[in-house]
């Protein structure tokens, strides 16, 4: 029989985004075998489970954590942060300290969740359910950065925040997204000599990190979203330019590109609001 197991459906994922394990946002909740039509959503909750079923499915994908150890591990990945900060060239310490008020917040949340309620609906469907999150997020983080470099190159003149909103227009995610990309604080006639993509670190770091980054030389950051008290809190500081992307455009990315791997293997799609 055809089809594509959980752990396959995982394998792919991983060596898409070039990592040797799954990280703690991401979690296959029920196992399986032989998925041949896979239903897949931003966000899956008991509805999506018994639509899956009712559309004939035999497997279903979430991007975000819903439930279970992706939930409740969840702060684990934001220490993504640091990294992606220290390879900018911010340092340890303050990239430590930036992410520490964001990361109390999320540990202190995880506690509130009710982390079991939707895969134990999926147990007792005895539905394969798997999320994929930074994995596909890391993938859309690459793409992304990839796309403002191509573009970069080809300029004569010194790169405007305009220039990166062009260079990313080009994405069909961005082209024909709901949301349109914003910038929240600074302008776009602002040079963006160096530049943050902030993705792939299981959600924006506020105005901390982005203030480290602006700390540190870099003077454009480019996030998913942002609270308005945060964007608010940036532009009071007048020191850098953030780009809000949109949340499901910018998701889309890294997802589209691993969905068009696993139809390739022979499994059926069935998309919800992606």
């Amino acid at each position: 029989m055809g089809g594509m197991s959980t752990d396959e459906l995982v394998s792919i994922a991983l060596e898409l985004a070039g990592m040797r394990r799954l990280p703690p946002d991401s979690e296959v909740y029920v196992p399986g075998e032989r998925i041949e039509r896979l239903l897949v959503a931003l966000d899956v909750g008991t509805a999506e489970l018994l639509l899956a079923r009712s559309l004939g499915c035999d497997g279903v994908l979430a991007h975000h954590p819903a439930g279970g150890r992706a939930v409740l591990r969840f702060p684990e990945v934001l220490t993504r942060h640091v990294e992606l900060m220290v390879e900018q060239g911010v340092e340890p310490t303050a990239a430590k300290a930036a992410l520490q008020p964001l990361l109390a917040r999320t540990v202190l949340r995880a506690q509130a969740a009710n982390y079991d309620q939707v895969p134990a609906v999926a147990r007792i469907l005895r539905l394969p359910f798997l999320n994929l999150h930074l994995p596909l997020d890391e993938i859309g983080r690459r793409i992304i950065v990839e796309t403002i470099e191509r573009y970069r190159a080809r300029l004569e003149r010194e790169c405007t925040v305009q220039d990166v909103i062009e260079a990313l227009q080009t994405l069909p995610e961005f082209a024909e997204a709901e949301t349109r990309i914003m910038v929240p604080v600074g302008a776009i006639d602002r040079p963006a000599r160096r530049i943050a993509v902030v993705h792939g670190a299981g959600t924006n770091g506020g105005a901390a990190v982005a203030q480290a980054y602006f700390d540190h030389g870099i003077d454009t950051v480019i996030y998913l979203h942002l609270a308005p008290e945060e964007a608010e809190r940036l532009r009071a500081s007048q020191t850098g330019t953030v780009i809000v992307l949109g949340h499901v455009a910018g998701d889309r990315i890294g997802i589209n590109r691993y969905l068009a791997e696993v139809e390739r293997h022979g499994v059926e799609v069935v998309r919800i609001g992606i």
